[in-house]
Parts: C-alpha cells; sequence; structure tokens
C-alpha cells in the first residue's frame, strides 16, 4: 500500500530513486517490475508494480475495439506504457515521452495511490492541492453520498 508525497529528484538520465520506505515491498511484490504511463486526466504519469498493472490490462482487454471511445482509452493507456525495472540502487528510468507529458524536468512528486503512485512535476503538483482544496471548499453542499459517509 503506498501513501504520502515525496519529492524525488530526475538525475540527467530521467531516473529517479524510489525512496527507501518503498523500495522492499515492490521488490516483494513485483521484483521491482513496475509500468508507467500516462494520466487520462491530469497532467502526471502513472506507475504501477507490474501486477497491479496486468489487472488493468485485463480490463483494458474487455474494452471494444470497435467503440472509438473505448478505443482510445486503449490506445492512450497501452501506447504509453512503460516497462521499468528498478535498478540495485532502487532507481527507475523514465521514459523520454512520458517525462515530456508530464513536464518532469528535475523536482518530481512521487504520490502513493494505495496500490499506484502518480509522479508529477513538483510545482504542477503544489498548483494542483490548492486547486484541489479551493475546490473542497466551495463544494460542501455538494458531496457525494459515498463522501458524505466518508469520516475522518
Amino acid at each position: 500500500m503506498f501513501r504520502g508525497a515525496t519529492t524525488v529528484n530526475l538525475d540527467g538520465k530521467g531516473r529517479l530513486a524510489i525512496p527507501t520506505r518503498y523500495r522492499d515491498s515492490l521488490l516483494d511484490e513485483c521484483e521491482g517490475q513496475l509500468v508507467c504511463t500516462i494520466d487520462l486526466h491530469q497532467p502526471c504519469l502513472l506507475l504501477y508494480p507490474l501486477p497491479e498493472w496486468e489487472k488493468i490490462e485485463q480490463k483494458l482487454s474487455r474494452l471494444s475495439s470497435m467503440n472509438p471511445a473505448e478505443r482510445r482509452v486503449q490506445r492512450l493507456l497501452l501506447g504509453h506504457a512503460s516497462e521499468c525495472q528498478m535498478d540495485s540502487a532502487g532507481r527507475l528510468l523514465v521514459a523520454t515521452t512520458l517525462r515530456q507529458h508530464a513536464s518532469l524536468v528535475k523536482e518530481v512528486m512521487l504520490v502513493g495511490q494505495l496500490n499506484k503512485f502518480e509522479l508529477w512535476d513538483e510545482q504542477t503538483w503544489y498548483q494542483k492541492v490548492k486547486e484541489d482544496i479551493d475546490a473542497e471548499q466551495s463544494a460542501q453542499d455538494t458531496l457525494s453520498e459515498r463522501l458524505q459517509d466518508l469520516s475522518l
């Protein structure tokens, strides 16, 4: 289970070091094999341990290639999917096309989302957090039933 937001740096080759607190579980769960793809709705990347990505692939395989919207989702997610292998130093190489999609240059936010990570440009991440907090403060009366039942 991945949680929390951590600042990591990309090196000159486009590698990022996975924080040590996640390395052992990633080695146990997927032997350091991950898949990175674009997020369809946000300017970030999604980083899945291989077993979690395989669940997504199964769902995508059930979509119709004859339905334009379903085919578009398949094309975008699968077409951008890039396998990443954690090296002995705990680093992953993020493909150039993926880094460009999310505008990742140096400072990156690695954000745990239970079964995956999001990778954000640091400044874009902080801007998004501010927008999300502002949206939540103004939307108090329009919470979904599930959010109304969420007790923190």
